[in-house]
């Protein structure tokens, strides 16, 4: 159960920082209100899934999946840019989050 609160944890992580970038530096209601709304069920979430895993572990796969998660929304939702380098990159952060869990599980 602890790794689907991680996972939810990720997704409104991602949530978040995308709405953040919709509220126009918090000028627009709705979007203001999903930012704090999933800011605040990111860190709910991942508050229960600290009650299992390691710190370290978790942590590092929150951000992991939020990084990963709004590169790639920022991609398709606000037309950004990705690099060769920046995709290289991103492809490691996401090898990094699947040796996490494959070592975290022994």
């Amino acid at each position: 159960m602890q790794w689907i609160f991680l996972i939810l944890a990720g997704v409104f992580e991602v949530a978040w920082a995308c709405a953040m970038k919709f509220s126009d530096g918090f000028s627009k209601l709705v979007p203001t209100l999903i930012t704090v709304a999933g800011y605040i069920l990111s860190a709910v979430f991942l508050s229960l899934a600290l009650k299992k895993l390691p710190l370290g572990t978790a942590y590092s796969l929150w951000t992991g999946f939020g990084i990963v998660g709004s590169s790639i929304l920022g991609i398709f939702l606000f037309h950004e840019k990705l690099s060769i380098p920046q995709f290289f990159c991103i492809a490691l952060i996401v090898a990094g989050i699947a040796g996490l869990k494959l070592l975290s599980e022994k």
